[in-house]
């Protein structure tokens, strides 16, 4: 084990594959552990570099590991499907990461600490509770328009609603049904107090940072957007301009180019689709403020000539290179001036 030079790991629940090559490139390890027996295994092993793909757990063990000194990297697991040869398996997976994690073009995910997971937890769960609050909501109207009570949309309308099910001498429900819907109704209370407190941590957390704070700044970027930045990137260094954050949100042109020929389409939609979705989101209420605007600034210009949606995919684009640049330079947002109309 002494001449083990990098070895690639695919992890599961309960059993680990790893694949050891030397300094040459020759294969000399081939082990399977169990998860009790994967740590002990890393601590009396002499540093080397360790390829892990960036999944469940995989950012757990990047810092259990690193600990007994070795360089370990957490490569995209997209970029490590082409390395794979004929069948799939724990063996052949191993070999592709030991491959793929010595290419010098590779690109890596850098590891997340437990504060930086905590915080992206926030808004995983916040999402599962909306979710959540919107699957009452649709079967509280459904079951109440079975007996020919309906809303507005909107929550004036659940409002009337949870105010039918409160009057108990309201007799369009009857009483067993009635019941069932206060069952829901509690609920319903329930996750949309946890979503409110969710969303204040959210809020403390963003501004609990410097970085946050200066994020909060720029046009469409709130505090969720501030937070979920500074949780899904930790090291911005590890993308060489804006741009390519950019790219790994999917804000960015689907090339089908050949020939000398460019040929572009819409945005990839590949990378983080919940970082994505909440600048498009922050992009969309700085339009809607912009159409009643009388300032003729780029994005009211943009605005003439294109869809809502697409100036806000163009907005959304703009606003991921702004908070690259001020994440690596520690600078604060500028304010663009309007050009005369």
């Amino acid at each position: 084990m002494a001449n083990v030079h990098v070895i690639g790991l695919d992890i599961a629940k309960s059993v680990f594959q790893l694949h050891g090559l030397d300094e040459a490139g020759t294969t000399i390890l081939q082990k399977r552990l169990t998860r009790a027996r994967l740590l002990p295994f890393f601590e009396k092993l002499p540093p080397c570099l360790v390829g892990i793909e960036a999944c469940a757990t995989s950012h757990y063990w990047a810092r259990e590991i690193a600990k007994f000194g070795h360089e370990v990297r957490l490569m995209p697991a997209q970029y490590v499907k082409p390395y794979v040869k004929r069948q799939k398996n724990d063996m052949a997976d191993a070999e592709a990461i030991a491959e793929a994690v010595t290419r010098p073009t590779m690109r890596f995910v850098a590891p997340k600490a437990p504060e930086e997971q905590s915080a992206m937890m926030l808004h995983k769960v916040r999402l599962m509770l909306n979710r959540q609050l919107v699957m009452l909501t649709n079967a509280i109207r459904a079951h109440m328009a079975e007996f020919g009570i309906v809303a507005p949309v909107g929550r004036r309308g659940v409002d009337r609603l949870l105010e039918v099910i409160d009057d108990a001498a309201d007799a369009r429900l009857p009483a067993a049904a009635r019941q069932c819907l206060q069952m829901l109704v509690a609920q319903w209370k329930l996750v949309k107090q946890q979503i409110l407190e969710n969303d204040r941590q959210v809020l403390g957390l963003a501004r609990s940072t410097e970085l946050g704070r200066r994020l909060m700044e720029v046009p469409g970027i709130g505090p969720l957007v501030a937070s979920a930045l500074i949780a899904c990137v930790p090291d911005p260094s590890v993308f060489r301009c804006g741009r390519n954050m950019a790219a790994w949100m999917g804000l960015v042109p689907r090339q089908n180019s050949s020939g000398g020929k460019e040929r572009l389409g819409s945005i990839t939609k590949a990378g983080n689709r919940y970082l994505r979705q909440m600048l498009f989101a922050g992009a969309m209420a700085v339009i809607r403020r912009a159409m009643q605007s009388t300032r003729r600034t780029w994005l009211v210009r943009l605005i003439e000539r294109r869809k809502p949606k697409v100036a806000a995919i163009a907005l959304a684009n703009k606003n991921a290179r702004i908070a690259w640049a001020m994440m690596m330079h520690g600078e604060r947002y500028r304010e663009p001036m309007a050009v005369a109309a």
